[in-house]
């Protein structure tokens, strides 16, 4: 190993959430290196977020306008499917990261390609694709945020069988004929209704009872009514037992409990996700390799006082937002410990503390209908002890949503704690849904008094008038 090269920080993992540990580190002054072995900007970047919603934006559009009298005659017709293809790929940069790394050197960070490993007390060892060794030491903080990847179950025939993960489901070129996409979850449903929109005829397998089971059970009723709507076969309390591939590029089977099978071209596995902790180095601070990594709420790793994780890897919030969110609370903290700035604002809701994990954690999904919720649902309150009341509203009752579309079907609720009179969370499932998100982020965050929230008057006719509906269901 070379000499050892001194940094204030040294983060390991180059996505959105070590990236924004670099943004705040840099801006106290303080000298940071970075460390990835794949693209710089992460697994959000080019294989989840930016490409997913780039398939999606052009489904969620024409179907908006099909339901607008004078403009649906005009989108009647089928995707461009290159078009959408090269759209995508603008956003991903074509699998390219020189933006990315252009950014980061902006603001003075040095960037290491290569596989990153954590070598004992504040150092980190990073090899190199050329096999050069360079070895990383930080004065202040080391900081992981590797991220995870997609979990493959472990399934007779699966590895032979090459399924697609959530990578292959954002970056294909073309449209499989027959899609088979086993799973439940975002991914899942939001790979569905991009796919089943751009030509492939879907069917979801999925084992519980139903969609999307994190957030209230109707967001996943009424996305998969839309998904069987549009053409999709949504099954649900089915499991997969084997999986046989025909040759390396024929017809891929599924093989269900109970023997039933089911062919497709392709298979998505959207099954979870695993953290990639295995070959960092763990095992060098006395943590186990391959698991998801414990902190506290300002982020850092109980009894080691120098190493952070933030993102994914830390199983806290498994959403971009809030690894970025993480980030810049840790980033905070670490910049207040270098200056001597103790004690930190440690109390609920301070500066250096990820509060909103738990309390005021936001989701959008952008299937057709969307589906955003933020807080907790009316059985996570329940089994919380809070003393709680749902309050739900017909979504497509407003105005402003049958102007929005012919034939708009949503519906919204939110859980009132009926002791402190505000708001615990909120679920709303409409076309268009996830720009109602925010605003009932800010009141369950900000606890803001059901009593002020009349004071909050919506402009008419827009479908945020729902949340006037929803004040007037909890009067009475």
């Amino acid at each position: 190993m070379s000499e050892a090269v001194e940094y204030d920080v040294v983060v390991l993992g180059g996505g959105p959430a070590g990236e924004n540990v670099v943004d705040r580190t840099r801006a106290a002054g303080l000298s940071t290196a970075l460390v990835e072995s794949e693209l710089v900007g992460g697994e959000c970047s080019y294989w989840a977020c930016i490409p997913s919603k780039a398939l999606l934006r052009p489904v969620l559009a024409r179907a908006d306008a099909r339901r607008v009298p004078g403009l649906a005659g005009a989108v009647a017709g089928p995707l461009d499917a290159a078009a959408v293809f090269a759209h995508r790929d603008y956003w991903t940069g074509n699998w390219k990261d020189d933006g990315q790394v252009d950014w980061l050197e902006s603001v003075g960070a040095h960037v290491y390609r290569g596989h990153g490993r954590l070598y004992g007390v504040r150092k980190v060892a990073v090899t190199s694709p050329e096999g050069e060794h360079h070895v990383l030491s930080a004065r202040h903080a080391v900081v992981v945020a590797t991220g995870t990847r997609a979990v493959i179950p472990d399934l007779p025939g699966i590895a032979d069988a090459r399924p697609w993960t959530s990578r292959e489901a954002t970056s294909a070129q073309e449209a499989p004929g027959r899609l088979l996409i086993v799973g439940g979850s975002v991914v899942a449903v939001e790979m569905a209704t991009a796919w089943q929109a751009l030509g492939s005829r879907v069917t979801l397998l999925v084992r519980g009872s139903g969609l999307l089971p994190r957030m209230e059970p109707f967001a996943g009723e009424l996305v998969a009514d839309a998904l069987r709507e549009a053409g999709a076969v949504v099954r649900t309390g089915v499991a997969v037992e084997s999986v046989v591939r025909d040759g390396s590029t024929g017809p891929v089977t599924v093989v269900l409990e109970g023997g039933e099978t089911l062919e497709g071209d392709e298979l998505l596995m959207a099954t979870g996700r695993t953290p990639r902790t295995e070959d960092i180095g763990l095992d060098t601070v006395g943590l186990t390799p391959g698991g998801w990594i414990a902190v506290d709420d300002s982020c850092r790793v109980p009894g080691i006082d120098w190493l952070y994780a933030v993102g994914d890897v830390n199983h806290r919030a498994l959403l971009t937002h809030q690894g970025k969110y993480q980030a810049r609370i840790a980033g905070s903290v670490i910049a207040a410990r270098a200056a001597g700035n103790t004690p930190l604002d440690t109390g609920r809701w301070g500066a250096h503390v990820a509060t909103a994990d738990t309390e005021a954690l936001p989701q959008a999904v952008f299937t057709d209908p969307e589906a955003a919720s933020v807080g907790l649902t009316l059985a996570e309150a329940e089994r919380a002890g809070h003393r709680v009341r749902a309050v739900d509203h017909d979504l497509g009752k407003v105005s402003g949503a049958g102007l929005y579309a012919d034939g708009y079907r949503g519906r919204a609720r939110m859980v009132v704690d009926l002791d402190r009179e505000i708001l615990l969370g909120a679920t709303f499932v409409g076309p268009g849904a996830a720009e109602l998100l925010h605003a009932a982020t800010i009141a369950v965050a900000g606890e803001v008094p059901i009593a002020r929230l009349w004071h909050a008057v919506p402009a008419f006719p827009t479908i945020s008038e729902i949340w006037l509906r929803l004040l007037e269901a909890h009067r009475g």
